[in-house]
């Protein structure tokens, strides 16, 4: 199991991959991992290129966070996911592009792709706007992840999570992939054809062994 240390390392090198390719823009996004009794947290603020192991916030499951830290903003829909989800172990959140301006129209990802399947459901859902920060967002975040791995938030960006922090990062690129594929496809203005359930169905079956593989 990581350390403190070693998981706080691993969520500050994460957030840089996520602006250097793209998925995100300054200190717009957060990261974190579950971690003894609650999470490990991005502070709210704080550019990434800055931050150091110590900056990272652990919140407990009870929403109490360190003193004299202040933890992302975004906290409390990240401490739902894990309640929600005992399966989840990390949760990536940016305003990726693509998947932003899909969320901009109340825009899920249908199954236009079978890597739709990597969501967990047949589709990527679109929940809908509330103030960022509040118990109300987290309620519709908690509401998406009951039966997905991955949302878009309506007027905001997406969220990805997975067992790992590896696993979510990687899930959160497939999603603005796909994103980025239904954006273009929209801008044909033609009927965009779509896989059927029962096809997305035999996927998510042979998804069980698909996916990002970590070396143990």
């Amino acid at each position: 199991m990581s350390t403190r240390n070693e998981l706080s390392r691993k969520i500050i090198e994460a957030c840089l991959d996520m602006n250097r390719s793209g998925l995100n823009q300054g200190t717009a996004g957060n990261i974190s991992c579950r971690y003894e009794g609650g999470m490990l947290i991005t502070p709210s603020g704080i550019a990434y290129e800055q931050l150091e192991e110590n900056d990272i916030v652990f919140v407990g499951d009870d929403g109490v966070y360190e003193e004299s830290k202040v933890p992302s903003s975004e906290w409390r829909f990240h401490q739902i996911i894990y309640q929600t989800r005992t399966d989840l172990h990390a949760v990536v959140h940016n305003h990726a592009l693509f998947s932003s301006t899909l969320a901009i129209m109340n825009k899920g990802i249908p199954a236009i792709h079978y890597m739709v399947a990597a969501s967990g459901g047949k589709d990527i859902p679109c929940v809908p706007y509330a103030t960022y920060g509040t118990p109300e967002l987290s309620d519709y975040v908690a509401t998406g992840f009951k039966d997905r791995n991955c949302i878009l938030m309506q007027h905001h960006g997406m969220t990805a999570a997975g067992k790992s922090l590896a696993k979510a990062m990687w899930l959160a690129e497939e999603t603005e992939t796909l994103a980025k594929m239904y954006v273009n496809l929209l801008q044909t203005g033609i009927d965009i054809p779509v896989l059927s359930d029962e096809e997305i169905t035999v996927v998510l079956d042979k998804f069980k062994n698909y996916g990002l593989r970590e070396k143990s």
